[in-house]
């Protein structure tokens, strides 16, 4: 049964789509499910708020679990002056919970909603904007609202202190200025709810702002295969093509593009093969120092900072994969580390890597400057480590950029220089079968293995996956090294 009345959460999802609001309420079983990482995501946000709980000692929680009742609990409380958890406000056909509900003086009541992240976005602005037009339609007096977020220069010492974990922010006057028209899109989510069909709505820029929509894959499956909204850096106005019924690449008009990079993809489009710019990849090629070393790190990143010395969204190294290619032609070697356990993972690390590296030889990576900032952070924390890292930066190659530069690009990377984009486009490598096959599955795999309650053989699969994953990556770029050589050597 769809609900009765509409709450913040559903009242968000039609505010960016009417059509995936309908399906949330109607067709649920047509939304793939929840994946790790986002799944992550909002375990994590229950943890922040659970923890921004303990800025007001005397607050009460208001029970979740059962509707009717948090209802009546939180018409109670509302005389004891004290802040509320969780406050259930219903207004008519809307309600909403209020993170917390704290008094401010002469019958007011501040809203402060708790949120992970570490900054203020436009998108809190409505979510704020609906609690407090749901409170107020329920007869009480709101104050200030405020938005309290994740301090991301807080460092964890001992015990996690919420009083420097978070900035509490007064976000008033930018709720008073999204409030305009609210009234009219509460009532066009409302007239959504009562639609017995599935409203038809056009793919465009809300298909992934504010966040990405899980019926993107349904919605987007009619386009070609070389589609205008694989253009690089095409922004908003890749939709406009779509609008001209423009849906292919080759047909763009030459007068669209922005930058020769769009013309670059165009033209590979177009004659179904590599354009490759072979001075330019020699150039880069000539820089390798043998021995080689291709280093890849995987991390995760919480809001909550788990060990001492570390802050908020710190990117935590916990596995290293290297191959070592010692000098043209020869086999890679391939070494991994992999930590275990629940302690600080970055002292083995390093002292294991420091082991590996040697004194000379190029050190690539895809994206450098992410494996640049790990080793940077790890001299930060263990200072023991700072003239062995200041060394290695010299020695620093990234490979990222020849694609980036569109010195090489092949119309199967469609639009997208990335790693996962450029080895399967080179050389049919792909990552579809790996029991993990990104980054951030990665970490958050990592983190149950090693902090979760899975069972030992879980935890195994689970460290294989990692290892495999993360040595496809380091492997993959002594392959694309290799396809690169071949590519600037031919018609010497």
């Amino acid at each position: 049964m769809p609900p009765s009345v509409l709450s913040k959460t559903n009242f968000l999802y039609g505010l960016q789509c009417h059509k995936y609001f309908w399906k949330l309420l109607y067709a649920r079983e047509e939304i793939p499910p929840v994946d790790e990482a986002t799944q992550f995501i909002f375990d994590q946000g229950h943890e922040v708020g659970n923890l921004a709980k303990k800025l007001f000692p005397d607050g009460i929680d208001i029970p979740t679990d059962d509707f009717q009742a948090s209802i009546r609990i939180t018409k109670e409380q509302l005389s004891s002056g004290r802040p509320l958890f969780e406050a259930n406000m219903v207004a008519g056909d809307i309600c909403c919970r209020v993170d917390i509900l704290n008094p401010a003086g002469d019958g007011a009541w501040d809203i402060i909603e708790v949120k992970s992240a570490a900054s203020v976005k436009e998108v809190n602005m409505a979510d704020v904007a609906f609690q407090r037009l749901c409170c107020r339609r329920s007869g009480l007096k709101i104050g200030k609202c405020k938005l309290a977020y994740i301090n991301n220069k807080y460092v964890k010492k001992g015990e996690i202190d919420p009083a420097q974990l978070f900035i509490i922010e007064d976000i008033t006057d930018r709720v008073d200025a999204v409030s305009d028209g609210l009234q009219e899109q509460v009532e066009a989510v409302l007239g959504v709810m009562s639609q017995e069909q599935c409203p038809e709505v056009a793919i465009g820029p809300h298909c992934t702002s504010p966040y990405s929509c899980p019926l993107q894959d349904k919605c987007w499956e009619f386009l070609p295969e070389h589609n205008v909204l694989a253009l690089y850096y095409g922004g908003n106005r890749r939709f406009e093509l779509l609008e001209n019924g423009i849906q292919e690449i080759k047909d763009i008009p030459d007068d669209f593009f922005s930058n020769e990079k769009q013309r670059i993809q165009q033209d590979s489009v177009i004659k179904g093969e590599a354009h490759i710019n072979r001075e330019a990849i020699r150039l880069f090629l000539n820089r390798l120092q043998y021995p080689v070393y291709y280093l890849d790190f995987e991390t995760f990143a919480t809001a909550i900072p788990l060990y001492d010395g570390t802050h908020p969204y710190q990117q935590i190294p916990f596995q290293f994969s290297l191959h070592v290619v010692e000098n043209t032609g020869a086999e890679p070697r391939h070494h991994m580390y992999l930590a275990e356990g629940m302690e600080d993972p970055r002292p083995a690390l390093a002292r294991e890597l420091k082991g590996l590296l040697g004194d000379r030889g190029s050190i690539v990576a895809y994206y450098s400057p992410f494996e640049e900032q790990v080793l940077r952070e790890l001299a930060g924390a263990f200072p023991q480590y700072q003239g062995w890292v200041d060394s290695l930066q010299p020695r620093m190659l990234d490979l990222y950029r020849p694609f980036k530069s569109f010195h090489y690009y092949h119309p199967e990377q469609k639009g997208s220089a990335s790693l996962k984009s450029v080895l399967p486009a080179m050389t049919g490598v792909d990552y579809d079968g790996l029991g993990i096959s990104n980054g951030k599955v990665a970490g958050v795999a990592f983190l149950a293995a090693e902090r979760g309650s899975l069972s030992e053989a879980e935890r195994e699969v689970i460290r294989e996956n990692l290892g495999e994953y993360c040595g496809q990556d380091t492997s993959g770029m002594v392959l694309i090294v290799n396809k690169l050589t071949e590519a600037a050597e031919r018609l010497l």
